[in-house]
């Protein structure tokens, strides 16, 4: 390349996404990356963009909340530069309600959405119907919010790919010379770098594990049922997930998975009988403050890093691009203290 204005370590969404972002404003963007696009966590099958519930309002929520209204034009914007479809969707999401008890909580939650959420989206209590895509709620009652969205991981990686090398960027997988400022995103084993340099633990890894099914329910909404994700994306298959394991023997799947594989039939009795097309086992990566971790690499000038996704870090992923972009090439400070190192 003639030119680069900026590097970017690690092809995971955050990394992805800072690159696409300072790409679209017109920078040149290498992207390094040491084993392949999508090889940690970004690699998964899940892709739940599902916000915090709307009360105890703080700064990650407030951030969240502005990444998942502004996901819908960002992601169609990648797939018009890329010409690839990304598995973006607002679908909404269902959520059972366990006793009377539960419905009241939701009802309130519903009105502080009404603040919270600014009108953009709504969360509401709607009375089970007993449809197939539904899961069992012993109140008869659901909570449905129209803020959720589901993408697949590894379409939306590709699709970004694409879009930054249509923009005269590249994406190296293996090593290259870094030029220019460096963005740091390069998940468990960068928290791992970042905390051996500052002296003090930052964060780490915790183990995930979900399955995909074999089931069209494209277009219909994601379910949250017990703690458990239920994902329909467009290529026709359901991912479940996900486990989060702290201590674990190996980095494969195990029984595990196939206890998710169960709770999900359970709690969606058209999912029993179908084909399973994948299980998977990665590592997210988790800053010990539980929010991302963004903005310059203390001592190290012309470094900065954007990690720490863990569960949310698709949903997180266009508004930490927009805050890095924002800092790195225009000099515009907008992380949230929170998000600090």
């Amino acid at each position: 390349m003639a030119r680069v204005d900026l590097t970017v370590r690690g092809a995971g969404v955050f990394g992805l996404s800072v690159a696409w972002e300072a790409a679209r404003r017109g920078a040149v963007v290498r992207v390094i990356e040491a084993v392949a696009v999508g090889a940690g966590s970004s690699g998964g099958v899940v892709g739940a963009l599902s916000p915090h519930v709307p009360e105890n309002w703080n700064v990650k929520k407030a951030f969240q909340l502005d990444s998942l209204l502004m996901a819908a034009g960002w992601w169609r914007a990648v797939e018009a530069a890329s010409g690839l479809v990304s598995g973006y969707g607002r679908v909404g999401r269902l959520q059972p309600l366990v006793d009377q008890a539960a419905v009241e909580l939701a009802r309130a939650r519903g009105e502080a959405a009404e603040v919270l959420w600014r009108g953009a989206a709504e969360w509401r209590v709607v009375p089970a119907t007993g449809a197939a895509w539904e899961p069992v709620s012993p109140s008869g009652w659901l909570v449905e919010d129209n803020l959720s969205a589901r993408l697949h991981p590894r379409m939306g990686c590709a699709a970004l790919v694409a879009a930054i090398e249509g923009a005269g960027g590249e994406v190296v997988v293996g090593e290259a010379a870094e030029v220019g400022p460096v963005v740091w995103a390069t998940g468990v084993a960068g928290l791992e770098a970042l905390g051996l340099d500052l002296g003090r633990v930052v964060g780490g890894g915790v183990k995930g594990q979900a399955i995909s099914l074999r089931y069209p329910a494209q277009g219909l909404p994601q379910l949250f049922v017990d703690g458990l994700h239920v994902v329909p994306h467009v290529d026709g298959t359901v991912a479940v997930g996900s486990t989060s394991e702290v201590v674990w023997d190996d980095l494969g799947v195990d029984h595990q998975v196939e206890a998710l594989h169960a709770r999900a039939v359970a709690a969606l009795a058209v999912l029993a009988g179908a084909e399973v097309v994948e299980r998977w086992a990665g590592v997210r990566p988790r800053a010990k403050t539980r929010a991302p971790l963004l903005g310059a690499w203390p001592g190290r000038a012309g470094h900065f890093v954007a990690n720490g996704g863990f569960k949310i870090g698709f949903g997180m992923a266009p508004k930490v691009a927009e805050v890095m972009v924002d800092l790195v090439l225009e000099g515009r400070d907008m992380i949230p203290e929170g998000f600090r190192i």
